[in-house]
């Protein structure tokens, strides 16, 4: 699986932004897709996830109700609509893919063994 990550860019706070993601491949659906983020300094943390099964979503509780994930399964495309950004969420966004119909974790980077090349989001105060 390729994933190709875009959207990213400088933004001022409260401001909005929509990443996306596109995979390669015929099984797209059968994927658990996450966003990951990084910041400067710091380890790599969990922003979201989108279950291959019955989509239930998951969220880290420093974005939840500020930023929604989402996919197109049609498009083989992941999104992370982010609203309300703050400078705390400046970080170099990464998607990631599981392995088809896994039922393991979707919190920790281990478990995907797909990502993206990354795509910086910048939010000025």
């Amino acid at each position: 699986v390729q994933l190709q990550a875009s959207g990213g860019g400088l933004v001022q706070a409260g401001e909005s932004l929509r990443l996306s993601c596109a995979a390669s491949g015929r099984t797209f659906s059968s994927y658990t897709m996450g966003w990951f983020r990084q910041a400067p300094g710091k380890e790599r943390e969990f922003v979201a996830a989108i279950m291959w099964s019955g989509g239930s979503t998951y969220y880290a509780d420093s974005v939840k109700g500020r930023f929604t994930i989402s996919r197109d399964n049609a498009k083989n495309t992941v999104y992370l609509q982010m609203n309300s950004l703050k400078p705390e969420d400046t970080a170099v966004y990464y998607c990631a893919a599981q392995i088809p119909y896994y039922r393991g974790s979707y919190y920790y980077s281990g478990e995907y063994p797909y990502w993206g090349q990354g795509t910086q989001v910048t939010v000025s105060s």
